[in-house]
Order: structure tokens, then sequence, then C-alpha cells
């Protein structure tokens, strides 16, 4: 499941998209549009900021921006960024040691199958298509 600082992530993307052509987007103006609580957005746009998603500037003419354009954005990355992998299960997340049950788990196939659907689904999805 998504988490509401997952979703809210992706508003704020969307959102600098939108009004940060020409330089920095203050959080107030994205939190008076978005209508999420301007403490609450310095939470998620703090770990924006630390997963390189974007840059943030302080002081008069500061905000925030994007690091790439749009269109080198992808869903997933965004959604990991916030959330973490998408991996349901431990023994499929990056770096995972190999599982000593996975030769007779009946369920791995299913695991697998499900985090593909996903994980392709959201990385086939740009930030671009969504304005």
């Amino acid at each position: 499941m998504i988490s509401t600082k997952g979703r809210y992530a992706l508003r704020i993307m969307i959102d600098l998209a939108q009004n940060g052509r020409n330089g920095n987007v203050a959080l107030k103006d994205i939190a008076e549009r978005q209508q999420i609580s301007k403490k609450y957005l310095e939470i998620i746009v703090r770990d924006l900021v630390k997963g390189g998603m974007l840059e943030g500037t302080s002081g008069k003419g500061g905000g925030y921006r994007l690091c790439r354009i749009p269109e080198e954005y992808t869903v997933c990355e965004i959604i990991e960024v916030m959330e973490g992998t998408l991996a349901p299960v431990a023994c499929l997340e990056e770096n995972a040691g190999s599982c000593p049950l996975a030769s007779g788990c009946h369920t791995l196939p299913l695991w697998k199958e499900y985090y593909h659907l996903t994980h392709d689904f959201f990385s086939s999805k740009r930030l671009s298509d969504l304005l």
C-alpha cells in the first residue's frame, strides 16, 4: 500500500513540474495549491531532497525545484524514495542475500510476479505522464 507520504510526494513533484519552470517554488505556495499542511510538506520535501529528487534554496527567492526534467523521473523512483522498495517480501529486495528456502518455496513465484507487475507498471510511468 502506498502511504500518504508517497501519494503527497507525487503531488508535490507534479506541482513543481507545473509551476517551477521559471525557478524555485515556495513551499507555502505548494501547500496552498495542494491543500496539504506546510509542516507535513517540509517532512516530505526533506526526504525528496535527500533522495536526489529536488533541490532546495533558502532565503529570498528560495524554494524548491526539480533536479531533472519531468520526463526523466519515473513514478517508481519517486515512490521508492518515500516508501522504500516495492518488493512485497524481503527475499526480493535489492541486495537481499540468498534465501535457503527459495528452492522449495511455493509462494516465491507469486511474490515475484506481483513484484514485477507493480515495479514494471510504476517504472513505465513518467512524471511527465501525470502532467
